[in-house]
């Protein structure tokens, strides 16, 4: 990656991943059908990316990608080395051009989108630090207004949903239930570590097209 990539920008990501010892990591367990997942998040978590970068052997990998404006980026790696727990590394990136004013987070009033004619909701419940909160997504048709019984998976499952916190400390990557279908209706689970805003992203597919549906909640203590 360019010492400071520029905002509209065409920049290659390399990343290498290695041991305690500083050897390469060579083999990775596959999480959601990839070996590693990137997030990209503007610090204001305007702007969200999630790439593949390709395994080009001996722990590298790498990637293609565009930062749309200026400013900071928190990037997240998130893979498995083989045999061991899943492991996220960070780090900051710094992109040169013009950088809009940063967005202030609000929590939403009503969690309910309409993204490429597909109406997503989201109920959360249990909206406290530290407890097992519940995430159940419903989807319906933005036309029709009936269940989207016509859901595809995404990544090897129902979906795959990707919360941060607003001063970005806190990073979950979030399983659906294991033996639920693909159908109308999507849910996780996952625990919050501590009280604050978040913005949580929903990834599905339908009809061959993947979209992202998100949301900015408050997380009590």
């Amino acid at each position: 990656m360019p010492l400071k990539p520029l905002a509209g920008e065409s920049t290659n990501i390399r990343l290498s991943i290695t041991d305690e010892h500083g050897r390469p990591v060579r083999n990775f367990s596959l999480n959601h059908e990839k070996e590693l997942h990137l997030i990209a998040v503007r610090s204001d978590l305007s702007e969200f990316q999630h790439l593949h970068p390709v395994d080009e052997g001996a722990g590298r990998f790498s990637v293609d990608t565009r930062f749309m404006k200026g400013g900071s980026y928190k990037l997240f790696a998130d893979f498995t080395p083989a045999g061991e727990g899943n492991q996220v590394a960070q780090t900051i990136v710094e992109v040169g051009g013009k950088a809009a004013a940063a967005e202030t987070l609000v929590p939403d009033k009503q969690l309910l989108q309409n993204v490429g004619g597909t109406e997503v909701s989201l109920v959360a419940d249990q909206l406290r630090a530290g407890q097992e909160t519940s995430l159940r997504f419903s989807f319906k048709d933005g036309k029709t207004g009936k269940p989207a019984e016509d859901m595809e998976p995404y990544l090897g499952a129902a979906g795959h949903v990707v919360i941060i916190s607003d001063n970005l400390a806190h990073y979950l990557h979030v399983h659906p239930k294991e033996g639920q279908t693909i159908g109308p209706e999507a849910a996780f689970e996952t625990t919050f570590p501590a009280p604050g805003i978040y913005k949580i992203w929903g990834q599905f597919q339908r009809h061959g097209d993947n979209f992202i549906a998100s949301y900015t909640i408050k997380v009590g203590e």
